[in-house]
């Protein structure tokens, strides 16, 4: 006897192929049966009559590494379907933190985990003691947090000391089971690294069988560039490449999509191993003091608040953005498409714009960016509308573009609940199936789920996730493709998507009904020691 079987169901089973009706059987964790009208029997039975089983959901790119030890139940992602989250992104994790320089990681990542504890961690450590949650976890390190470890904030190159050092310690993740190297060459001190430096460290992955995913060094007016230099690295190297939140930022750039994707279709076109992915938002969310000019954080946060004290900082400022745009997100219209998302010391003001502020103050609006700044301690978190609707339309219903959120698991109370954060920590996943589906019709119901599950699991090399097969691990999402909806807004981002009746997770019920049992059966999915050789062919 099976231990749960998912009745009537109409099964899209993350291959891009039509759906067709049929009974799923589960057990020891793992998909046992997909057959039309199974007499197979169960402890359990779903009826599903009516609704859609697919694959669960992947989030390739997230950050819920700062979210998961505070909040394990995931209720933002895994309402979703959501059953596996990437973590460690855009060069950000939490490991290593070596007994010097906990306090600098402390204070570098407070905009993006102000309510996380830090303290002393190997890498082997932190994937030792990483809590049960209620999704599945790959994580990998970020180079930011590398760069930290060896040479601070310094805006200079490597000595060869530190190099090494940076290697050992990419090593030493890589043997505790990381799945990668992440990094963020947008902001300090990732940006401070050369090519050069990459690849020396995409050396050590390709030894290990390990993954590159990176949060580019520009994502405005010099975005083919930054898509290029990643690139580079699969081709010199022969590492998987994982290009992170594709855009085009800036309204100098808009309009150009077909283009930047026929940069990436090209380089996959020979043969190269890159993938990307987007969110379906126009809006991107950072720290306030990553869109000033990289000069500016130069030696750490502290520093940093010195100078944004001075007039002729802020003049200076002033004069680097009317000449190149806001580092990372070039030109906007004006500071009212900026709004905070989270202070901790001005919570009154989330949701408000950084115009909107300017103008209740009665200053000039980047005089009341760096006021905030120093008021926060450089750790304000914003949301900016900085890409257009047609770009991220067009990103979005390309067939090979996988799905990542770029964002926490959240809930709707408790210490997760606070400030208004970007509304795609609620609704990523169910927006794509749902309006970008069913009312904008940009991609059909197997397509979207394909992007999703199968094509993600293939990005990642997993070949037993992502597809409804037998043998593969049982995570499930099931869902009415009629009601499956984002409710989360701007104004008003904690509310839970609709539409997600039954999620299981390595065979085990994590959502029942709609609601949340509790349950914590995700695992850490660990990097296997041998290289893991996929063909991504047969995967799709």
């Amino acid at each position: 006897m099976d231990d749960l079987l998912i009745r009537g169901g109409h099964v899209i089973d993350g291959t891009g192929a039509p759906g067709f009706d049929a009974d799923v059987s589960i057990g020891a964790g793992r998909i046992v049966a997909v057959e039309r009208r199974s007499a197979r029997t169960a402890r359990r039975v779903i009826d599903a009559r009516g609704l859609v089983v697919t694959p669960g959901l992947i989030d390739i790119h997230t950050h819920s590494d700062f979210t998961l030890p505070l909040n394990p139940r995931a209720e933002s992602k895994i309402r979703q379907g959501v059953t596996l989250e990437v973590v460690g992104n855009c060069g950000f994790s939490l490991a290593p933190a070596l007994p010097d320089r906990v306090g600098m990681l402390r204070e570098y990542l407070a905009a993006s985990a102000p309510s996380l504890p830090f303290g002393e961690s190997s890498f082997t450590d932190y994937v030792r003691s990483f809590p049960p949650t209620s999704v599945n976890v790959i994580l990998q390190v970020g180079h930011n947090t590398l760069r930290l470890m060896t040479a601070g904030m310094e805006n200079r190159p490597l000595t060869s000391a530190e190099q090494a050092a940076m290697e050992a310690l990419l090593a030493e993740a890589l043997a505790a089971g990381a799945w990668g190297l992440s990094s963020g060459l947008f902001t300090a001190p990732g940006c401070y690294a050369d090519s050069a430096e990459i690849l020396a460290l995409a050396r050590v992955l390709r030894r290990h069988g390990a993954a590159y995913s990176s949060h580019i060094r520009d994502e405005a007016d010099h975005v083919s560039d930054a898509v290029r230099e990643a690139i580079a690295v699969a081709e010199v190297t022969g590492v998987h490449v994982q290009i992170a939140h594709l855009k085009l930022s800036g309204v100098d750039n808009w309009g150009g999509a077909r283009r930047l994707l026929g940069e990436v279709a090209a380089a996959r076109a020979r043969g190269l191993a890159v993938d990307c992915d987007a969110y379906p938002y126009d809006t991107a969310t950072n720290p306030l003091r990553n869109l000033l000019p990289r000069w500016v954080v130069e030696d750490g946060i502290p520093a940093m608040l010195e100078r944004l004290g001075r007039a002729g900082t802020r003049t200076r400022i002033r004069a680097d953005i009317a000449r190149h745009g806001l580092t990372n997100f070039g030109r906007i219209p004006s500071w009212d498409v900026v709004r905070v998302a989270i202070s901790p010391q001005q919570p009154r003001d989330a949701g408000r714009t950084l115009g909107e502020i300017a103008r209740r103050r009665r200053v000039d609006p980047l005089d009341a960016v760096c006021d905030f700044l120093l008021a926060d301690r450089g750790a304000t978190r914003i949301l900016i509308t900085s890409m257009s609707e047609q770009d991220v339309h067009e990103i979005t219903a390309t067939p090979w573009v996988t799905v990542g959120s770029d964002a926490n698991a959240l809930a709707t109370s408790g210490v997760t609940s606070q400030g208004k954060p970007h509304p795609r920590s609620y609704g990523t996943h169910a927006r794509l199936l749902g309006a970008f589906v069913r009312v904008l019709g940009l991609l059909s119901l197997p397509a979207a789920v394909h992007k999703t599950t199968g094509a993600s699991a293939a990005a990642l090399g997993l070949g037993d996730r992502g597809m409804l097969r037998e043998g593969s691990w049982a995570d499930v999402a099931v869902f009415d493709p009629a009601r499956i909806s984002d409710l989360a807004t701007y104004d008003d981002p904690h509310q839970y998507a609709v539409g997600v009746s039954t999620v299981i997770v390595n065979g085990e019920v994590v959502v029942d009904g709609g609601d949340h049992t509790g349950a914590l059966h995700g695992r850490v999915l660990r990097r296997p020691p041998a290289p893991q050789v996929v063909d991504r062919r047969q995967l799709l």
